[in-house]
């Protein structure tokens, strides 16, 4: 089961590893690549790229190259005029997108209250977030994808297509997960649940060709341990398949 993965430490607080659902799943999903962060050694940020002045989107790899974040991944959903679909904030001010009405996931992060953890992944079905009177810096809106009941929270559509799921495990740590190959969602969700119980709760962020995760290429050369091939490298790397520009993307940093 998932418990058993083998991580590989990408830098303090960063670790990686490849989970492949077993038999328990009964649902044809392929391997999973996932990154898992310690909020209390690595914060997270929002970048947009009308909010940086930037005349376009740019691939994950220019967002890399500008951010110089460990960790990157896309911030949501999006229209092909690179509106952004949900709530995004940004050093607790909104980014001028509004509430999905149906979508109930949440991430936040950064929060002003010192007594709150310091990123989450909220069900906004039972959790409140004030647009007026934000808690957290830091907030981008997607699907709820499974529920803290173990409720499956998206319809079985027999769609299939590359998927980045974030989510939340019973340390409070945040799990960014983007499948190998297409997945359907209903399926993965299902094999969240079974397979991965650690998982208490996590939202679908983005499917599609602009699903994307990339970890620096300065940390994959002095990652840990060398002695044994990392499975999980060749789709974190940035180098493979086709990258569309993204307007928006939250980046991972170690905490100062």
């Amino acid at each position: 089961m998932a418990q058993d993965l083998v991580w590989d430490q990408v830098l303090d607080g960063v670790e990686a590893a490849i989970w492949t659902p077993g038999p328990r799943c009964q649902d044809d999903v392929p391997p999973v690549y996932v990154v898992r962060a310690d909020p209390a050694k690595i914060r997270f940020s929002t970048h947009h790229f009308r909010q940086e002045q930037l005349a376009e989107p740019l691939p994950i790899q220019e967002w890399h190259r500008r951010t110089r974040a460990a960790v990157l991944f896309n911030a949501g959903l999006f229209r092909e005029n690179f509106a952004y679909l949900g709530l995004l904030f940004k050093d607790g001010r909104s980014l001028g997108s509004k509430r999905h009405p149906q979508w109930l996931g949440l991430f936040v992060a950064e929060p002003l209250d010192p007594g709150l953890r310091k990123a989450r992944v909220l069900d906004l079905a039972v959790d409140l977030f004030s647009e007026a009177h934000p808690t957290y810096l830091e907030a981008a809106q997607s699907l709820m994808l499974l529920d803290r009941t173990g409720k499956i929270r998206v319809r079985q559509s027999g769609k299939r297509a590359y998927q980045t799921v974030v989510g939340e495990d019973g340390d409070g740590q945040i799990l960014v997960m983007k499948t190998a190959e297409p997945a359907g969602l209903y399926g993965l969700a299902n094999c969240l649940r079974v397979d991965y119980p650690a998982v208490r709760h996590a939202m679908a962020m983005d499917g599609g060709s602009s699903s994307d995760l990339l970890i620096g290429e300065e940390l994959l050369a002095r990652a840990e341990p060398r002695s044994r091939p990392r499975l999980w490298e060749p789709l974190v790397e940035g180098g493979r398949g086709e990258h569309i520009p993204l307007p928006a993307v939250i980046g991972l940093f170690p905490r100062k």
